[in-house]
């Protein structure tokens, strides 16, 4: 199959989850097909085709520049689409794009992110949609988690029933769309399209790359625990503030030898100022994150915003440090709670389960071995690539 394959941004190098998600799955996608990628660069950011041409027949790169956000009154209200997507429209990109694809006579058009369907609508091209989150449900779980005044609370509801019409909208005209796990796809039945074909392909780890042998560091002397992840991020940064608010002290009073490490590129000021607390690091981008995998007893992932699935988990129960998660912050990956993984929805729950881990060595050791041990058997790229290959073949006809 003749395939081309859209991106926002060139998913490399592999510093967050979208990037490693769009890799990867590129590169399963390539090495069974005939597949073009062309990916979107921003302010004229230098990008190489090298680390793609392995598995792509050819890689092209799109200036692109993002529209000024239009206000209310200024052209939002009577633009159809919604103010997220209407933000990635630019004419040059749409006509370039066109022009490809009246020429190469694609049979699939694959879209990595719901923001892109405009470019490809209308193209007579059957298109999917890989959705590493579910746009409509991850805006409403940020609405009901942040404190946001009426005015911005007005926008996100204007925004929100466009983007209702559009998720709509692009479920009959697509083949098919990708999401990242169950819950996702259940929200999806709710709440957008009972017919159109939805495959779920998760996201994945680097079992190559991510095992506890990879790092020589030993696990720090003190009770330590990670967060890990982008941290200019608004569901990380709404963690970490959960955590520091109505966990952190619970926990200390139990382990007050307690560590933690924040580790991740572009800490925003929010996240930068729980450094200032005692036994807190932010450690901002690191040339390798496994060695703090390794240090780590436990990584902590008590998120309230979702859609999705978290890399960090996969990643950490790869390298052999145990997790405790909010039910959101592991969707998707249906971990076992007390084997696999340690859940915990409240406050009081998470510090609890925290403190479990952190005074309970053997069971740190149990909840290692089980999770790594799922993370062999569920989590390779390989196994998400193969997937993602299935939805391409041909139904079967009744």
């Amino acid at each position: 199959m003749k395939i081309l394959s859209l991106y926002p941004t060139v998913p490399w190098p592999l510093d967050r989850g979208t990037h490693q998600r769009s890799y990867h799955l590129l590169r399963a996608l390539g090495e069974r097909h005939e597949v073009d990628a062309v990916m979107l660069t921003e302010d004229g950011t230098d990008a190489s085709p090298e680390p793609f041409a392995p598995f792509c027949r050819q890689v092209e790169f799109l200036p692109f520049r993002h529209p000024q956000w239009k206000t209310l009154l200024g052209g939002r209200l009577l633009d159809p689409l919604p103010s997220n997507v209407a933000h990635w429209a630019d004419p040059e990109v749409a006509r370039r794009l066109q022009e490809r694809i009246a020429r190469e006579r694609y049979d699939h058009i694959h879209l990595c992110d719901l923001i892109l369907a405009p470019y490809v609508l209308g193209s007579g091209v059957p298109f999917s949609v890989d959705r590493s989150r579910v746009d409509l449900q991850y805006q409403w779980m940020e609405h009901r988690s942040l404190q946001l005044g009426f005015g911005t609370r007005l926008l996100r509801w204007e925004n929100y029933a466009k983007l209702w019409w559009f998720e709509r909208r692009i479920a009959r005209a697509a083949a098919f769309e990708v999401v990242c796990g169950p819950d996702d796809e259940t929200f999806l039945r709710r709440h957008i399209t009972r017919r159109g074909r939805i495959h779920v392909v998760g996201n994945g780890v680097d079992l190559g790359f991510f095992r506890p042998d990879a790092a020589s560091e030993p696990r720090d002397a003190e009770p330590t625990v990670l967060f890990c992840g982008a941290m200019d991020y608004n569901p990380n940064v709404d963690a970490l503030d959960w955590f520091f608010r109505e966990i952190h002290s619970a926990v200390l009073a139990q382990v007050p030898q307690l560590r933690v490490l924040i580790v991740g590129k572009n800490p925003v000021p929010a996240v930068q100022a729980h450094a200032t607390r005692p036994g807190v690091t932010v450690t901002g981008t690191v040339p390798d994150v496994r060695a703090y995998y390794r240090r780590a007893w436990a990584q902590i992932v008590p998120l309230r915003i979702g859609g999705g699935t978290r890399l960090k988990i996969p990643e950490s129960m790869a390298m052999g440090t145990p997790v405790v998660s909010t039910p959101i912050g592991a969707q998707g990956l249906d971990l076992q709670h007390g084997s696999e993984a340690l859940l915990a929805e409240s406050a009081d729950d998470f510090a609890r389960e925290t403190i479990r881990l952190l005074t309970d060595a053997s069971l740190r050791s149990a909840v290692e071995a089980t999770g790594r041990a799922a993370a062999q058997a569920r989590f390779s790229w390989a196994r998400m690539g193969d997937l993602l290959c299935q939805a391409f073949s041909p139904r079967p006809q009744p």
